[in-house]
């Protein structure tokens, strides 16, 4: 239905509906334009200066990119690069394949103006509309598969039938994907057929740079991480940078159509919490007739007003509701939800021993407390990485299941993606995406492998794990506390992106929860906060004191364990800060960083380090550590003595739990001061 089109009678009955249509309409920000904004992403650590070469080349790389646009041939995709490293500028932008020329231009105008304001001083921008996609950046990502940043929406209504519509979904999705990979423009639509009176629209397209076989794998991914993520919804949309798959009940594509308007449809990634309103469908125009009397006209200026008063209170009582629904504590689900909300991931184990080549030893990739990890490939080509929990792990089936639900309500680019589960007799096994790299201790603890790692890349690790768990305590749908965070739970992906794995040990806490105690105790030594340690009690800044001490390793190359070789060794955090209280703090860097590392930032980041390893009630909250890293104009406060020292030897890699860790807690540190003080 089109915005801002009236349909009405003589009977006042009618205009309290048509005003409701029309209201929503404006409620939803439809309004009367053409074009659908649905989301940015910018770089908030790669900026330039303002009237530098790279900002004027940008600019004359925007107005390129508008130019063609506004020309009169049909230039649905367009790319330019201009100026010389280490100023180049690299952008394209890419139309819907089935919208007019007119509307591209438009759309292409808009996007030039609006990324200017929404994306200032960031070296790297992307910006989607419904008819349009304009991206730029500092390095070339011509004819490249990106599929990060991405995001996904879905319509509020949920599938009756969801078992049928998954197949019919799924089949629907990849003939569409199968015609786009062989399109020149990358652009398919496929229909079918779920009800007799209700048809499936598709509609997939990839940018049209990209060759037949990279559009088709990136159809894959994104049609499999829609079947994930909005397969119960009557409508949703999964949107990469590269290709982006949507489907609904109505035809959203095309000027034709005549369908009811859809629900509005909730973003979900990667900021939970903002809603936007997919395009309404067209429908056929009727306008008010023009013999109707004045007598029409009183009822309408007498029933308007009293109608719009009834949908203004009607509308604040359905927001009431659904605030309320969202703030629901999840921790209070029952497990017979738990379970339905995870039917749908379940693989068969036939299926995962055929991926695995029966868990072939040369596809193992990784062994962990809990058990192995083997790369596999799905029957689609999508590899993947299954975590196969050893039948004598520490892991049971309420921590499977805890990790299962956890991570599959969960959604960003810092944090592993669950794909998956098989739970078959004594088998429990996690199905995630493969990423590429292997974890951070993998690299960054290799005398050769860490070479690989400078000093921009770790500052991009400790920037994106921040963010990871940022989202964990306080942007994502529930409050987790993750509890095993360290450098082998670091996974890293081809460009080194960092994603937070292993939420086996993760708690959801409710939303104005502060803390909890627990008689069980379970994590990895060197990385556990003392007032967890000591007393059970952990919290989001329990979190934080992990997140300090991987910040540490991460600057100075050094495993925690490497202090624990000899009785009276010091520990990591007491070797930091014994650096720090003499003035020495720069010999903490790692030789292998050179002078090409920025000083200013390696010092801020052990700032920051031995801030989040103080004592509980001075420990920063991840969002103040995030300001601290993103914004250089940010005092920060001195860190004060950290909480707690290590005399001792031990094994850092070791698990241990309840009586034992409280035994080798009271045999191992030496409490300098640990105090009962509540977090804040």
């Amino acid at each position: 239905m089109e915005p801002c089109t009236i349909t009405t009678t003589p009977r006042p009955t009618v205009v309290l509906v048509v005003f409701f249509i029309t209201f929503s309409s404006l409620v939803s920000f439809s309004s009367c334009v053409d074009l659908t904004y649905l989301y940015e992403i910018c770089s908030n650590t790669t900026l330039f200066e303002s009237n530098s070469t790279y900002q004027s080349n940008l600019n004359i790389l925007l107005s390129s990119l508008s130019s063609n646009g506004t020309s009169n041939s049909d230039n649905a995709y367009r790319n330019a690069t201009i100026g010389w490293s280490p100023n180049s500028v690299y952008g394209h932008y890419y139309c819907r394949g089935d919208v007019t020329r007119d509307v591209c231009r438009d759309c292409i105008n808009t996007a030039v103006r609006d990324i200017v304001q929404y994306c200032p001083n960031s070296k790297i921008g992307i910006i989607w509309y419904d008819e349009c996609t304009l991206r730029y950046s500092n390095q070339s990502f011509f004819s490249n598969v990106s599929e990060s940043p991405a995001f996904s929406m879905f319509n509020a209504q949920d599938i009756s039938d969801s078992t049928w519509f998954d197949r019919l979904l799924n089949d629907t999705m990849h003939k569409a994907a199968i015609k786009a990979a062989s399109d020149s423009q990358r652009f398919a639509t496929q229909e079918a057929n779920f009800k007799r009176d209700q048809n499936l629209y598709c509609l997939v397209q990839c940018s049209p740079d990209l060759s037949g076989n990279d559009c088709d794998r990136c159809l894959v991914d994104s049609i499999a991480d829609l079947l994930i993520y909005c397969s119960r919804n009557e409508g949703g949309r999964m949107v990469y940078p590269s290709c982006n798959v949507r489907f609904e009940f109505y035809p959203f594509y095309g000027l034709t159509a005549s369908a009811p308007s859809p629900s509005p449809t909730t973003l979900v990634s990667p900021s939970p919490s903002l809603n936007l309103v997919s395009p309404l469908p067209p429908s056929n125009r009727t306008t008010i007739p023009e013999k109707q009397g004045s007598s029409s006209r009183k009822i309408v200026a007498i029933v308007v007003p009293v109608a719009g008063g009834g949908v203004i209170l009607l509308s604040i009582l359905l927001y009431c509701l659904l605030i309320r629904k969202k703030k629901k504590d999840p921790s209070k689900e029952n497990g017979g939800n738990i379970l339905i909300s995870a039917e749908s991931l379940q693989f068969d184990f036939s299926t995962i021993l055929e991926a695995t080549d029966n868990f072939a030893g040369a596809n193992k990739i990784g062994e962990g407390g809990f058990g192995s990890v083997y790369k596999g490939k799905l029957p689609n080509g999508q590899e993947i990485a299954v975590k196969r929990l050893s039948r004598n792990s520490g892991q049971g089936a309420a921590e499977f299941m805890n990790e299962v639900v956890l991570v599959a309500k969960l959604q960003h680019r810092n944090l592993v993606r669950l794909l998956g589960f098989c739970l078959e007799g004594e088998e429990k096994i996690l199905i995630y995406e493969f990423v590429t790299n292997k974890s951070l201790d993998y690299f960054l603890f290799d005398p050769e492998k860490c070479m690989q790692l400078d000093w921009q890349r770790r500052y991009k690790i400790i920037g994106g794990i921040a963010r990871g768990l940022l989202y964990l305590h306080e942007d994502s749908c529930l409050r987790i506390i993750h509890r095993d965070l360290k450098a082998s739970n670091i996974l890293l992906n081809e460009d080194m992106n960092p994603k937070i794995s292993d939420f086996g040990l993760a708690r959801i806490f409710g939303e104005n929860q502060a803390q909890a105690n627990t008689n069980r105790i379970v994590g990895t030594y060197g990385y556990m906060s003392p007032e967890y340690a000591m007393h059970g009690q952990f919290s989001v800044k329990s979190d934080v004191f992990s997140f300090g001490v991987l910040v540490l390793e991460i600057v100075i190359g050094k495993k925690n364990s490497s202090f624990y070789q000899t009785d009276g060794a010091e520990d990591l955090i007491s070797y930091a800060w014994r650096h720090w209280k003499e003035g020495t703090a720069f010999e903490l860097i790692d030789p292998i960083l050179g002078e090409n590392c920025s000083r200013s930032e390696v010092m801020r980041c052990i700032h920051i380090g031995l801030l989040c390893v103080q004592e509980v009630a001075y420990r920063p909250t991840m969002a103040e550590v995030v300001l601290m890293l993103t914004s250089h104009s940010v005092s920060l406060p001195l860190p004060s003595q950290p909480a707690l020292f290590v005399r001792r030897s031990m094994d850092s890699s070791m698990l241990i739990e309840g009586k034992e860790m409280h035994e080798a807690v009271s045999d191992q540190f030496k409490v300098m001061s640990i105090t009962d003080v509540e977090p804040r």
